[in-house]
């Protein structure tokens, strides 16, 4: 699945397991257990168990046009039953595949943080965690102790308000509410304080959708103004 906020997948490694609440109406799982189960893909025969797509490792440097790259959004690049050499050759691709602009996304805060140090950080690599309650704001400090040169936050699947944050060294924030069935509500209340504190400490905010049953016909109008930013230097 490509979101919003990126042009191409990238999934070197598929399937993932449960670690906090954000999880509970993943839709990398709903399509692996699913759809792509039943049509018979091939990278989906253990459905949603790790799996190592080495044969992929190198497709980014196949890729002549720029473009915005979600690696692994089909898994958690540093899930724990993922070896540390293999984190570091996704890396490795993604510095060598300078023409592209890499997103990274995790809830593994900690394995991050304990590999960090021996990963090259090209500028082309951006570094978030999600952050979907307030008992998860930790992750934050993790990613700002890390040596990444773009960092960003997140707040999707927003489930409660995140309280005060500091986001000192996070270029940009993104939220949106879940959908799809099952969907768990979000509150204004919660997306106006994100803005407002990201407003404050100069952090670009992007209001992605207000999710629901029927995410499409529900938008992403917050107060009468769209706020589909995205960080300059990170424009195609």
């Amino acid at each position: 699945m490509i979101a919003e906020w990126t042009e191409k997948p990238w999934n070197p490694v598929t399937g993932c397991t449960r670690i906090s609440s954000g999880c509970l109406n993943c839709y990398a799982e709903y399509m692996a257990n699913g759809y792509l189960k039943r049509i018979g893909n091939k990278r989906y025969q253990n459905g949603f168990h790790v799996t190592l797509q080495e044969d992929l490792l190198d497709e980014p440097l196949k890729w002549k046009k720029p473009q915005r790259v979600f690696t692994c959004s089909m898994s958690d690049l540093f899930h724990s039953e993922i070896p540390d050499e293999y984190i570091l050759r996704v890396f490795s691709t993604m510095g060598k595949a300078s023409q592209h602009t890499f997103l990274v996304l995790t809830k593994r805060a900690d394995r991050l943080e304990g590999i960090a140090e021996h990963i090259e950080w090209t500028n082309n690599i951006w570094m978030g965690v999600t952050v979907e309650e307030e008992r998860y704001a930790y992750r934050i400090r993790m990613l700002q102790g890390t040596p990444a040169r773009h960092k960003f936050v997140c707040a999707e699947p927003l489930l409660a308000g995140l309280g005060e944050l500091n986001l000192e060294g996070i270029e940009w924030l993104f939220v949106g509410g879940e959908s799809g069935s099952g969907a768990r509500p979000m509150e204004e209340s919660w997306v106006l304080e994100l803005r407002d504190q990201c407003s404050a400490q100069g952090v670009t905010f992007t209001f992605k959708q207000w999710g629901g049953v029927k995410r499409k016909q529900n938008g992403s109008l917050l107060q009468g103004h769209y706020y589909h930013e995205m960080p300059p230097v990170m424009r195609s």
